[in-house]
């Protein structure tokens, strides 16, 4: 996707919209081609937080590299939803046929849901208003308790803050987890979340500590975990010993350096393996010089 359109609805929650758009942007601050733009049914529409924004009211030309965001707004229930305009429901469904990818965050889901696109697909919303969701849309595949869904070019995320979540996954499907993990240091992000198992991530499941050498190092091998990386450079980087690395390492996520290496490694592959990867083209892909090796890792955890 080079051209990130959000559509914004009166109410729209602030972090629902920031969230993503600081992913993007600071994707396209390292380089990487991403235009942002808003577009909304009126030039000022007002928040949940209070703070009006201005938005343009003529969509851009958009192809099938291009991705429609929708941030999700304040609702008590879904039939409290603002009005969409058809023109702007039909700009989503012929988008999405043309190729293109379509999103939400949060009670965004309406939106999509409104256009038909969620008619058949996996999807999801906050869990407050996942009941509403399912009764407005039934043919729709309402998953509860995940971060985010992906079903055919449409996204749908839970609520709020893992729309971030959803930023940072598009951007590591595009360009890998090294920029992804490159995005998430920049924005003080330590922990990028798998979508369909929203406690699986290594990423995520090895970060509940307070030690800053540790996280130092762990934003050091997530960026570069595809990489021969030594222990000597990696206490260096952390102005500690080797031995030292290693306790504190050990003693705040339960394995060494290497064996988190592994772990984001293994993470990576089995996820390109499910789309359609083979073993040995994953294995080279994440940094295993002998196949063998991911073999023997995917063993220990089946």
């Amino acid at each position: 996707m080079s051209h990130i359109v959000f559509f914004l609805v009166p109410g729209v929650h602030l972090l629902d919209l920031a969230g993503p758009a600081q992913v993007f942007s600071t994707a396209a601050d390292f380089g990487h081609p991403y235009t942002l733009t808003y577009v909304a049914e009126r030039p000022q529409i007002p928040t949940a937080q209070g703070l009006p924004l201005v938005a343009g009211l003529d969509w851009p030309e958009l192809g099938p590299d291009d991705l429609i965001m929708v941030p999700g707004w304040r609702t008590g229930t879904q039939p409290d939803s603002p009005a969409i305009g058809a023109a702007s429901l039909r700009v989503l469904r012929d988008h999405h046929a043309r190729g293109g990818t379509v999103a939400s965050v949060c009670a965004g889901a309406e939106a999509l849901g409104r256009a038909g696109l969620l008619d058949g697909r996996r999807c999801t919303t906050h869990h407050d208003v996942q009941d509403e969701l399912a009764a407005h849309h039934p043919r729709a595949v309402v998953v509860r308790d995940v971060l985010f869904t992906s079903d055919d070019r449409v996204i749908t995320s839970a609520g709020i803050a893992s729309g971030i979540d959803l930023a940072l996954h598009l951007v590591a499907s595009r360009h890998g987890p090294a920029v992804a993990a490159q995005v998430a240091r920049e924005m003080v992000v330590y922990a990028r979340r798998n979508g369909h198992e929203p406690q699986s991530s290594a990423m995520l499941r090895h970060r509940s500590h307070l030690d800053d050498t540790v996280h130092h190092t762990q934003d050091l091998i997530d960026a570069r975990f595809d990489q021969p990386l030594r222990l000597a450079a990696l206490a260096s980087a952390a102005g500690v010993s080797e031995r030292t690395l290693t306790r504190l390492f050990t003693r705040a996520t339960g394995l060494t350096p290497l064996r988190y290496q592994q772990a984001l490694r293994l993470e990576r592959a089995q996820h390109l393996i499910s789309h359609g990867t083979t073993i040995d083209a994953a294995a080279r892909s994440v940094g295993f010089e002998d196949p063998r090796m991911l073999r023997r890792l995917r063993a220990r955890t089946a």
